[in-house]
C-alpha cells in the first residue's frame, strides 16, 4: 500500500504532474519529484515582492500561466469589464503574443513595455522575462515579471500636460504648439499656421488691471475656440498672441476664411464688470505643404506674415519674396553695422548754388557706402534699414561730426572761412532717440565750427511724429545758432500750424515738383505757392533737382533763393568738392 498525503497544489498541476483525479477527499499518492519541483517553485514565488509568474507553451502553441505569485493574480483581473473585456492576461494586449515569440526565439532574457487597459484608464508595465531550462518535462518557460510603472508613467504625463498647457486658458502653450506642428507636419495633407496678435493689449492692459487682463484673454480663447472648426486646434503662445493650426481642405482659401471668422468672432465688444471693450486682432498666415516639415521656419513665415498684417490691416499670408527681401534687409543690417565700426562709410558732398549770384553758398553732406564685395550701396537701400534699426543714431552723429569736420578742413586750406554752410539730414528717429543738441554742440565743440555755417535738414515725418518734442529739439538747435532747413517740402502732411511754431528757416521744395516744372502749369502753381508761403513766414527757399539752365533761370526769376542739381554738380568727394567750391566762387 503507497503512503498518500496532502500536497498544497491547485488540480491543474495534480493532472500535469499525472496524480488520479478520482482518489478519495483528501489522499492522494506519495509526492513525486515532478510535485515536488511544483511546491517548491510555487513557494519560491511567493517570496517575491513583484508579480512574478511562470508561462509555459502548450504543445498547441499556446501559452498559459503554469503558477503565479498573489501579486501577480491582482493584474490577472482586468481593470475594467466595461466593453466586455474580461479576457486572461496573457489575451489582453497582446502580451501572450510577445511571450510566445520570445520563447520561441532562443534569447535568454527580454524586456519591454506593456500597457493594460484601456487609455483612459489603464496600468502601465515594464515586462521582464527569463528563459528556464533543464526542466523535468523538458517544456519551454519562462519567469514573466510585472513591473507597475503606472504612479511614476501618470507623474510624467501630468508634469509633461503642465509644460505643454497655458495655466491660464488651459490651451496648449507655445511648446504644446510645436509638437502640435510637429504631428501635423508628420501627416500627409496640407495644414496652415495661422498667428493671432492683439492690437492694443498692452494698452488694455494697464488701464483694466492684470486681472481683468487675464478675464480677457479668457474670454478671447473661448471666442477663438468658437469659431475654429472641427479637427483645428488653438493655442496661446504669447501673452496676447494665439496660434492656429487649421487643415487646408479647399485650399488656401480656407485659411482667409477661417481668419476672416477669427476677425467676426472678437469684433463685438467684450464685457468685463462694468467695462464694454473693443478688441481688433492681426492675423499672419503660413502654409505648410507636404515637402515642408520645418516647423520653426513655419512658425517664423507667420510671424513675418503677422508683422506685415499689423501694417496693412489685413489677413496676410506668407509670401517668399517679401521674407527674401526682409532677410536681406535684416543681412544689410548686420553688415551696415560692420561697416559704421570699420569705416567702409564716407561722404558726398552736392553743391548748393546761390540763384542770384550762381556762386557756391553750401555743401549738402551725404552718407555713401562702398561695400567691398557688393560695391557702391545707395542711401536709398541703407538708410531705411538704419531707421528701422536704430543704426540711424551712430550713423547721425558720425555724419555729423565728420561733416564739420570736412569744412573745418576746408577753411585751413583756405587760410580762412569759407562763405559756405554745411547741410546735413537729420531722421525722424534720431529726434526722438538720440540727444541732438547734445550731438550738435559736441560737433561743434571738436571741430571748431561756428553754429551759424551748420543747417540741419528734416523732413516733416520727424515733426509729426512727436510735435511737442521736435519743438522742444528745434528750439535748442536754434539757441546754438544752426539753421533749420525742412527737407522734401509738400510731400508730407504738416499744417500751417506748424510751420508758424516751429523755428524753421529754410523750405526745401521737393524735385517731384521741380522735374518737368516747366512742361506743367500746374507745378508751376506749387511752387508759386510754395515761395510765396516761404517769404510770407520770412523763409528762404532752396529747389532740389535742377537739372537744366531753363529750370534754374525760371527759378531764380520766381524768388527761389539757392538750387541744387545734376545740371550743376553730381554729389563730389572732399577734394572734388574743395576745387569745385574754389573754382566757381573765385
Amino acid at each position: 500500500m503507497r503512503v498518500v498525503s496532502k500536497i498544497r497544489g491547485d488540480k491543474r498541476l495534480e493532472r500535469q504532474a499525472g496524480i488520479p483525479a478520482q482518489l478519495p477527499l483528501g489522499l492522494r499518492v506519495a509526492e513525486t519529484p515532478l510535485q515536488k519541483f511544483f511546491e517548491a517553485r510555487q513557494q519560491l514565488l511567493d517570496t517575491l515582492p513583484i508579480a512574478a509568474a511562470l508561462v509555459a507553451v502548450s504543445k498547441s502553441g499556446k501559452t498559459f500561466v503554469e503558477c503565479s505569485n498573489p501579486i501577480f493574480k491582482r493584474y490577472e483581473t482586468p481593470i475594467s469589464t466595461f466593453d466586455g473585456d474580461d479576457a486572461p492576461i496573457l489575451e489582453r494586449n497582446g502580451l501572450g503574443a510577445r511571450v510566445r515569440a520570445f520563447l520561441t526565439s532562443g534569447d535568454a532574457s527580454d524586456e519591454f513595455v506593456w500597457n493594460d487597459g484601456s487609455p483612459i484608464e489603464q496600468r502601465h508595465f515594464t515586462v521582464k522575462m527569463t528563459r528556464l531550462v533543464d526542466t523535468p518535462d523538458d517544456k519551454r518557460r519562462c519567469m514573466v515579471f510585472l513591473l507597475d510603472q503606472t504612479a511614476q508613467v501618470r507623474t510624467e504625463q501630468n508634469l509633461r500636460r503642465e509644460m505643454l498647457s497655458d495655466s491660464l486658458t488651459g490651451l496648449p502653450n507655445r511648446a504644446g504648439f510645436t509638437e502640435l506642428l510637429e504631428d501635423a507636419a508628420e501627416q500627409d495633407g496640407h495644414f496652415a499656421v495661422l498667428v493671432i496678435d492683439l492690437v492694443r493689449f498692452s494698452r488694455i492692459n494697464e488701464c483694466i488691471g492684470a486681472i481683468a487682463g487675464d478675464e480677457l484673454i479668457i474670454t478671447v480663447a473661448r471666442r477663438l475656440l468658437k469659431a475654429m472648426r472641427s479637427g483645428d486646434r488653438l493655442a496661446r503662445t504669447g501673452g496676447d498672441e494665439f496660434g492656429m493650426l487649421i487643415r487646408l481642405v479647399d485650399g488656401p482659401g480656407d485659411a482667409l476664411h477661417v481668419g476672416r471668422r477669427i476677425k467676426e468672432a472678437l469684433a463685438s465688444p467684450f464685457r468685463l464688470t462694468d467695462l464694454e471693450i473693443r478688441v481688433d486682432c492681426s492675423v499672419g498666415c503660413a502654409l505648410m505643404l507636404d515637402e515642408q516639415s520645418d516647423v520653426e521656419k513655419l512658425v517664423r513665415h507667420a510671424q513675418f506674415a503677422l508683422k506685415r498684417a499689423k501694417e496693412t490691416g489685413k489677413i496676410e499670408i506668407y509670401q517668399p519674396t517679401a521674407f527674401h527681401l526682409a532677410r536681406h534687409r535684416f543681412s544689410m543690417e548686420t553688415e551696415l553695422r560692420r561697416a559704421i565700426e570699420v569705416g567702409q562709410l564716407h561722404l558726398a558732398f552736392q553743391p548748393l548754388i546761390d540763384l542770384s549770384s550762381e556762386n557756391v553758398s553750401g555743401f549738402e553732406a551725404l552718407a555713401r557706402w562702398e561695400h567691398p564685395e557688393h560695391g557702391t550701396i545707395g542711401p536709398q537701400d541703407f538708410i531705411p534699414v538704419a531707421e528701422e534699426s536704430g543704426l540711424i543714431v551712430p550713423l547721425g552723429r558720425w555724419a555729423l561730426t565728420n561733416a564739420a569736420r570736412t569744412l573745418a578742413e576746408w577753411d585751413r586750406r583756405a587760410g580762412s572761412a569759407l562763405p559756405v554752410r554745411m547741410s546735413v539730414n537729420l531722421s525722424a528717429i534720431q529726434i526722438v532717440r538720440d540727444d541732438m543738441c547734445a550731438a550738435v554742440a559736441e560737433a561743434l565743440a571738436a571741430t571748431g565750427i561756428a553754429g551759424n555755417r551748420l543747417t540741419l535738414e528734416l523732413t516733416e515725418s520727424a515733426i509729426i511724429a512727436d510735435p511737442e518734442r521736435a519743438v522742444r529739439v528745434l528750439d535748442g538747435l536754434k539757441a546754438l545758432d544752426t539753421t533749420i532747413a525742412m527737407d522734401d517740402f509738400g510731400t508730407g502732411y504738416s499744417s500751417l500750424a506748424y510751420l508758424q511754431r516751429l523755428p524753421i528757416d529754410i523750405l526745401k521744395i521737393d524735385r517731384s515738383f521741380i522735374t518737368g516744372m516747366l512742361l506743367d502749369k500746374n507745378k508751376i502753381a506749387i511752387v508759386r505757392a510754395v515761395l510765396s508761403l516761404a517769404d510770407a513766414l520770412g523763409m528762404k527757399t532752396t529747389a532740389e533737382g535742377i537739372e537744366s539752365f531753363e529750370l534754374s533761370r525760371t527759378l531764380a526769376a520766381l524768388g527761389c533763393a539757392t538750387g541744387q542739381g545734376y545740371f550743376y554738380s553730381d554729389p563730389l568727394d572732399t577734394d572734388q568738392a574743395y576745387d569745385y567750391l574754389v573754382a566757381r566762387n573765385s
